[in-house]
């Protein structure tokens, strides 16, 4: 997974209060970990740092500095996050649709009438 929609997916999630740079590269390194693909924290963590002070300069863009150092959270003014989060309610409506299913299996042993 992209390094950029995983911090914008953290971003999303931890509301309007925001989260700390640190919190959001543990998560981004947590997700793009992988046995067969190992990543160094400092490389996300260099990456994640550089990424939220180019996206939160401008007051347009998707990304905007909380009320304390270190804590960024996504501009719910931007038409760009306007759109991210419709994007983002699809998908979860469809992970949600394709976990209610039906089992329709055969069951092992069956039921003997008296």
């Amino acid at each position: 997974m992209n390094y950029d929609e995983q911090i914008l997916k953290v971003l999303l999630e931890a509301g309007s209060e925001g989260i700390s740079l640190q919190k959001i590269s543990r998560h981004v390194y947590n997700a793009c970990n992988s046995f067969f693909y190992p990543i160094s924290y400092s490389d996300v963590y260099a990456y994640v740092s550089q990424y939220l002070n180019r996206h939160s300069k401008d007051q347009n863009s998707a990304v905007e500095k909380g009320p304390e150092r270190g804590i960024y959270r996504l501009n719910v003014n931007s038409l760009e996050n306007q759109q991210l989060m419709l994007q983002f309610e699809e998908i979860s409506e469809e992970s949600t649709e394709k976990q209610a299913y039906e089992d329709n299996s055969l069951q092992l042993f069956p039921e003997e009438e008296l």
